[in-house]
């Protein structure tokens, strides 16, 4: 049994590391080499001559069973994160403050605006008003009002990446 350990171990631990990686690699060789001792004792290797053979077998369905094993593991605890992402659906504490430092910092940059300009910004994309009526209160032309836009939003990407840059504001990345 030792002589045909030492002469199976080696081929044997070679398939199963090329397949299935270091991690538990001596209780695989050793699980083989019993499958394969316990059936050559209860008689059921007719031909010896076919002993390799029936070595590749016993290997190849043990990478297989571990294999299957790995899916099942990975299955289950991908359907235990997704369960678990979707009975609390709080936003978390992290992505809570991320989010008020990112409108401070927008909030503020948007104050440092001129009047005009930020008035434009404001009302556009915060307050949602149409351009027609930005134009009609402001007593401005479509043209005026994508210029004052246009200079607004360039600035206000400027003064934010300044403000994020000096860590002005502490903004979570």
């Amino acid at each position: 049994m030792e002589e045909m350990y030492a002469n199976l171990s080696r081929g044997v631990r070679f398939l199963l590391c090329r397949q299935l990686g270091l991690q538990d690699l001596d209780d695989n060789v050793h699980d083989v080499f019993i499958i394969v001792a316990q059936a050559i004792c209860n008689g059921e290797l007719r031909e010896p001559e076919r002993l390799m053979d029936f070595v590749h077998t016993v290997v190849r369905r043990k990478i297989a069973e571990r294999m299957d094993q790995a899916v099942k593991s990975r299955r289950s605890d991908v359907d235990g994160d997704s369960l678990q992402s979707v009975s609390d659906r709080r936003p978390d504490p992290e992505r809570e403050t991320s989010d008020r430092q990112r409108i401070a910092l927008a909030m503020s940059v948007l104050e440092s605006l001129p009047e005009r300009r930020r008035q434009v910004l404001t009302r556009f994309y915060l307050d949602e008003e149409k351009p027609e009526e930005i134009c009609r209160d402001m007593d401005l032309s479509e043209a005026q009002f994508r210029l004052i836009k246009s200079r607004a939003k360039a600035r206000f990407a400027k003064l934010g990446k300044q403000a994020r840059h000096t860590k002005a504001f502490p903004i979570a990345s």
